[in-house]
């Protein structure tokens, strides 16, 4: 993997055996320093990681370093070992400085988010001509937790988590499975309720399957061997509050390379893509609709249209919503977000009764569970209308808003 710049292990006291660790994984040349010269050595050695040891280092010195790194671009990952209270928010926890293998698991998953930014950064300077933003807002507005749990502690971890994110409920692991395939999900909370035989099943298939192997995930309760594939697996124990503050850096590395990922495929899709949402813009919405309506009039082929109109209020879901269907909508179908935050998706070759049961279909997705009761703020009204004889774009539109008479005149 190319680091563009060494690993910077910071410790009050010499570390050699995690250093001789670091280099027999090839996470090389590694540099050493004290809390006192770390960031000296930022400056001069231009760390593409840091390792810090947190034993004897307080928190002003944790915080200085945090600062140093977040200032720098691509992003380089903080790891910091040992037991620790409230660490900076770019900074990752690692508890076990003697689980070398796991440490290591977690430093290149780290390194390979640091690639992705640093390809991200590269093409959006090239991409002149179609211009795509990387929004500067702290990814965790963005990220979606899912909660595993039966127990006595599920509402409280409700609550904690939900008051900085989407928190998507599940009482079997049955229904994750069903959310890790139909949701963008960036951590995994493993409440109680669940016997260790489940845990460890559970764990061992997202252990498995790539996509889910840099996941956020957190066990509440201990576990006897988990798998060293799961690069980004914290078991913390403690009140919900604890809970949560040590997730929430796992969970926001998570977003943040989800969010690289949205604004790679718009880069890559010459900028027709609305970063945010993995929709079209609304001008390549226009031309592709446009064209739609053309060919299925000359073909007399289906063609209908739905719109998703989102609580104004509670914009987040606004955005849950248009991922959750550009994530699921067939690959001949296309959508956009409007400017109030509805979304509009177009169903090639679709009747109107096809056309509401998949409308149906995606509804029951964006639906969760929260304290046991669904958040209906999170659910959309929906309309939908079909092509008819004599459509335009522009009428078809205005009757899925029931503005016919307006349109026509």
């Amino acid at each position: 993997m190319s680091q563009q710049g060494p690993l910077l292990v910071v410790s009050n006291s010499a570390r050699s055996s995690l250093v001789a660790a670091l280099s027999a994984a090839k996470i090389f040349p590694s540099i050493e320093a004290n809390w006192s010269e770390a960031p000296r050595a930022m400056s001069d050695s231009r760390p593409a990681a840091v390792v810090a040891v947190l034993d004897g280092a307080s928190e002003a010195d944790v915080a200085v370093v945090a600062r140093e790194a977040a200032a720098r671009k691509p992003y380089i990952p903080v790891i910091a070992l040992g037991p620790h209270g409230t660490l900076p928010d770019n900074t990752v926890p690692f508890r076990s400085e003697n689980d070398t293998d796991r440490l290591v698991a977690r430093l290149r998953a780290a390194l390979r988010l640091r690639s992705l930014h640093a390809t991200v950064l590269r093409r959006l300077d090239e991409a002149r001509a179609e211009p795509v933003s990387l929004p500067d807002t702290d990814p965790l507005n963005d990220a979606t937790v899912l909660l595993l749990g039966r127990g006595a502690s599920y509402p409280a971890l409700s609550v904690a988590f939900g008051e900085r994110m989407v928190v998507v409920g599940a009482l079997s692991i049955e229904a994750a499975a069903k959310h890790l395939a139909s949701r963008d999900i960036d951590g995994v909370v493993l409440g109680d309720g669940f016997t260790p035989r489940v845990i460890d099943a559970f764990l061992t298939v997202l252990a498995e399957d790539t996509r889910f192997r840099n996941l956020a995930v957190v066990a509440t309760s201990s576990l006897q061997a988990p798998p060293t594939e799961l690069a980004n697996l914290e078991i913390v124990t403690g009140d919900p509050a604890h809970i949560a503050a040590s997730a929430l850096p796992l969970i926001r590395q998570h977003a943040f390379e989800a969010r690289l990922s949205r604004a790679l495929r718009a880069i890559e899709a010459g900028g027709l893509l609305d970063p945010q949402t993995g929709l079209l813009t609304k001008p390549a919405f226009a031309r592709d609709f446009a064209t739609a309506v053309t060919q299925a009039q000359k073909q007399r082929s289906g063609l209908a249209v739905a719109r998703f109109a989102f609580d104004p209020t509670h914009p987040r879901a606004q955005f849950d919503g248009a991922r959750i269907i550009s994530r699921l909508m067939r690959r001949i179908d296309f959508g956009t977000r409007e400017d109030n935050g509805s979304v509009i998706i177009v169903f090639a070759e679709t009747d109107l009764r096809a056309a509401h049961g998949i409308t149906r279909r995606l509804l029951s997705v964006m639906r969760h569970t929260s304290h046991g009761k669904r958040d209906t703020r999170a659910e959309p009204s929906i309309t939908v209308a079909a092509l008819e004889a004599g459509d335009t774009a522009r009428t078809l539109l205005a009757r899925l808003y029931g503005e016919t008479r307006r349109a026509a005149s």
